[in-house]
């Protein structure tokens, strides 16, 4: 391949706060760059899909790369300093914009070719199901002719499990950089798929909930709907990445073999966005549900009350309708009841029956009052 080199340009000056991390509510709690000396995780020269050397610095695993040709190096580095990232941006010309971008971190899945260097950046996952969140790592990957540098910014993806696996496979390593991308997004792509069940598995418990009329439901679908949405955007991009690399295959030459396993990653991550496409259809039919239930049970609650109200006025009409009833001849008999002498029928033969007979007919009429009222 032609040697299109371009010198990097570092910056003469301390550049503004880039757009990622201010939009980013979460970048200021991202840990600090690692040390120097434990951000080089790996590195390994290849010849012929076998390691023949380990470097424990950069510039051995320059040095051994030179002095080995047609080799390839795989160059691992966890939360890098920005030292160690123009170091390698100097050795295998990776454009300052990627540089930048895996500086700055935060970036949204994507594949951009800068000359003959690729620049793909992944969004990992895995899921914690005792807090019901996806946990996101991202990852930085440059490949070139014969390197491949990778760039993590979290605990996953696990890639020395993806360097052991590819190098029991010396036959795939033998294919170069694109093998190693090969192994990566696989890795990758093949570690959505317990996210996949445990959202699956959540979604299905959230909607028995919503029928046994769970009232911290509402806040668990809103949680895990916050966790659906950014895991479909860690995992809509691929399909627009895998197609566009693979429809640079026959310019590349990458082998036809090579080609089908890239083919199976697109597949397997084609059903993974889909089903998180279909989780954020179900979670918002839930929610509609749950609104419903919430809705019926409240009127339900509401009819209760209103049924437990109107006994209650019943029987205060009951109540005041004896104190009505009882009120009257207590009134007649404490009129007749006051010791004045000069009190018109005290000395009247019929007066105790007029009274006491008074009092029954008062007692009498308000009772048929009430009744035909329905208070009795």
């Amino acid at each position: 391949m032609p040697d299109r080199r371009l010198p990097f340009r570092p910056r003469r000056h301390e550049p503004p706060e880039p757009p990622e991390r201010s939009m980013d509510p979460r970048a200021s709690d991202a840990p600090d760059t690692a040390p120097e000396e434990r951000s080089l995780i790996d590195a390994a020269i290849y010849v012929d899909g076998r390691r023949i050397a380990s470097p424990i610095t950069l510039a051995d695993t320059y040095r051994e790369l030179h002095d080995h040709p047609g080799a390839m190096a795989w160059i691992g580095l966890y939360r890098p300093t920005e030292s160690q990232l123009h170091s390698a941006a100097q050795e295998f010309d990776l454009h300052d914009l990627a540089i930048e971008d895996a500086i700055v971190a935060h970036q949204r899945p994507k594949l951009e070719r800068y000359g003959e260097t690729l620049f793909v950046v992944l969004r990992a996952a895995r899921y914690l199901d005792d807090v019901e969140e996806v946990d996101f790592g991202e990852l930085h990957v440059f490949l070139g002719r014969n390197f491949v540098v990778t760039v993590r910014h979290a605990e996953s993806p696990d890639l020395s499990a993806v360097r052991r696996w590819a190098e029991d496979r010396p036959e795939l390593l033998r294919q170069g950089p694109e093998a190693v991308l090969y192994a990566i997004l696989d890795s990758v792509v093949d570690d959505y798929a317990p996210v996949v069940g445990g959202l699956q598995n959540d979604i299905d418990e959230i909607e028995a909930e919503v029928f046994l009329g769970d009232p911290n439901v509402s806040r668990r679908i809103y949680e895990l709907s916050r966790e659906v949405i950014e895991f479909q955007r860690a995992t809509s991009p691929l399909l627009h990445m895998l197609v566009n690399l693979t429809s640079g295959f026959d310019k590349y030459g990458v082998d036809e073999e090579l080609r089908r396993y890239l083919r199976d990653v697109e597949d397997h991550a084609t059903i993974a966005v889909e089903r998180v496409g279909g989780f954020r259809q179900m979670l918002q039919g839930i929610m509609t549900v749950n609104a419903t239930v919430v809705t019926q049970a409240q009127n339900e609650e509401m009819k209760q009350l209103t049924a437990a109200s109107n006994a209650q006025n019943e029987e205060v009409k009951k109540i005041s309708a004896w104190a009505a009833i009882l009120f009257a001849p207590t009134l007649i008999g404490t009129v007749y009841g006051m010791n004045f002498d000069d009190m018109p029928e005290l000395h009247w033969a019929f007066g105790y029956p007029f009274a006491v007979g008074l009092m029954g007919m008062v007692c009498v009429v308000l009772y048929v009052i009430f009744k035909r009222r329905n208070w009795l």
